[in-house]
C-alpha cells in the first residue's frame, strides 16, 4: 500500500469505529464530570490523528503569531503545534491525515500594513498565495488533495478575506476562524469556527469565577462600544434605562466589569463589527449563561455541543424584547442553563501544553471531523 493508501485505511476504520460508538449511544456524555464530552470521535482523534507542520518561511509572517488579546489563539496555537509537545505532531509528512498552514493573519497585517495606508487585502492574499505555491512546488500533499486535509487558524477580521484572490484555490481548504459569517462565505461543512477569547499578559484567558446562583442579583448585563449595527440597536433601545437589564456603553470606572458579569444571570453577547464576541468566553468563564445576540453566526463546535442547552439566543430584531424574553425563562430552566455553562467551561479553556477536551483539542477535533468527512482518491 503506498502512503496514502495507509492514511485512508487507517481514516476508514476510524470512521467504523465512531459509528459503531454512535450505533451504541456511546458517543458522547453529559454527566456533571465530563459534560458533553464526545468521547467516540475524540478517542478516534487521540488514537490516530497526526498534523505535519509546513517548515516553509520564517517568522514573524509564518510559524509565529499573537499570544495575547483577542487575535491571541493564532499564536497559542501554531506555538503548540511547533513545540513539540503534541501528541498530534507528525514526525514525517507522510504519516500526516491533516496539514497546517502555519500562517498567522495577524502577524502579516501587523507587520506589512503598518503604517496603515490602504485597507486593500492584496499584500495578505499574495503571502497566502505564494506560501501554497511554494508548498504546492515541493511537495505533492497539498496538489493530490486539492488542499482538503490542509487547514490554517485565524482570529484576524480579514482572515476570511485570503479566499477572494483565488476562491477555486481554496474551494476545499480548512479554514479555523473566529469571524464565521454564513453571510460572507464561510461554510460550516468545511470551515471551523474558533471561539473568540481575550487572552491577558500573563495569563490563558479569563480568570474563572463561581459565584452560585442564588447571589446572581442582575438579570442581563453589557458594557461595550457602539461596534456595528446589532450593538447600536442595542444601546438605543437599553443603555442606561433599565436597573434588571444593565446596557451600558461605557462603564463607570468605579465598577469592575468581570464582577458585574459574575452577579449576572444573563451576559448580553451581541456582535460587533464581525459576528463573533469574546464576551461569549467570558460569560462562559463567570458561570453567566450567555446570550447570543448576532445573525449568520456559525457558533463553534455546534458538531458537538447543543448550544440551547448552555445559551439563549435572540435575533436581532427581537432586542426590544431582551427583557420579556428573559423573564420568561422559569427558574427551573434557568438553574440546567446555568449547570451546562459550567459544564462546558473546560472546553472554552486553554492550557499549555493542550489537555483533553480543552479548546485546542476541541478545535483539532472540529478539524479531524471535517478530515473524516474527505476521501482522497490513492
Amino acid at each position: 500500500m503506498s502512503n496514502l493508501e495507509r492514511i485512508e485505511a487507517d481514516l476508514a476504520r476510524a470512521r467504523d469505529a465512531i459509528r459503531k460508538a454512535v450505533q451504541a449511544k456511546n458517543h458522547s456524555k453529559g454527566n456533571d464530570d465530563q459534560g458533553f464530552i464526545p468521547t467516540g470521535s475524540h478517542v478516534e482523534m487521540e488514537k490516530r490523528l497526526k498534523v505535519w507542520i509546513y517548515r516553509e518561511g520564517e517568522p514573524p509572517l509564518v510559524h509565529d503569531g499573537p499570544l495575547n488579546n483577542i487575535y491571541g489563539i493564532e499564536g497559542q496555537f501554531i506555538d503548540e503545534m511547533e513545540s513539540g509537545k503534541s501528541r498530534f505532531m507528525a514526525r514525517h509528512p507522510d504519516e500526516a491525515n491533516l496539514f497546517l498552514i502555519p500562517i498567522s493573519v495577524a502577524n502579516i497585517v501587523n507587520t506589512l500594513y503598518k503604517p496603515l495606508v490602504t485597507y486593500s487585502r492584496d499584500q495578505l492574499q499574495r503571502v497566502v498565495l505564494d506560501y501554497i505555491g511554494i508548498i504546492s512546488e515541493r511537495y505533492p500533499y497539498w496538489n493530490r488533495s486539492q488542499g482538503a486535509d490542509h487547514f490554517l487558524v485565524s482570529c484576524h477580521d480579514w482572515a476570511p478575506d485570503i479566499s477572494e484572490a483565488n476562491p477555486k484555490l481554496y474551494d476545499k481548504f480548512i479554514r479555523v476562524l473566529c469571524n464565521a459569517n454564513t453571510s460572507e462565505g464561510f461554510k460550516p461543512q468545511r470551515d471551523v469556527s474558533i471561539p473568540e477569547i481575550n487572552i491577558p499578559y500573563g495569563k490563558l484567558g479569563p480568570t474563572p469565577q463561581r459565584t452560585s446562583p442564588d447571589k446572581r442579583s442582575i438579570l442581563a448585563f453589557f458594557a461595550g462600544g457602539a461596534h456595528g449595527n446589532i450593538r447600536h440597536i442595542l444601546l438605543e433601545h437599553w443603555k442606561d434605562k433599565d436597573n434588571e437589564v444593565q446596557v451600558h456603553e461605557y462603564l463607570d470606572k468605579k465598577k469592575n466589569y468581570f464582577k458585574l458579569m459574575g452577579k449576572s444571570k444573563f451576559c448580553l453577547c451581541p456582535s460587533g463589527y464581525e459576528v463573533a464576541s469574546a464576551r461569549v468566553v467570558t460569560a462562559i468563564s463567570v458561570g453567566c449563561v450567555p446570550v447570543l445576540i448576532s445573525d449568520y453566526y456559525a457558533l463553534p463546535f455546534s458538531d458537538v455541543l447543543d448550544w440551547t442547552k448552555f445559551s439563549v439566543y435572540i435575533p436581532s430584531e427581537k432586542i426590544p424584547e431582551i427583557k420579556t424574553i428573559l423573564k420568561g425563562i422559569s427558574p427551573k430552566r434557568y438553574l440546567q442553563l446555568q449547570k451546562r455553562v459550567t459544564e462546558v467551561h473546560r472546553h472554552f479553556m486553554i492550557h499549555r501544553p493542550a489537555q483533553p477536551y480543552d479548546m485546542i483539542h476541541m478545535l483539532l477535533h472540529s478539524v479531524w471531523l471535517r478530515r473524516l468527512d474527505v476521501l482522497l482518491p490513492s
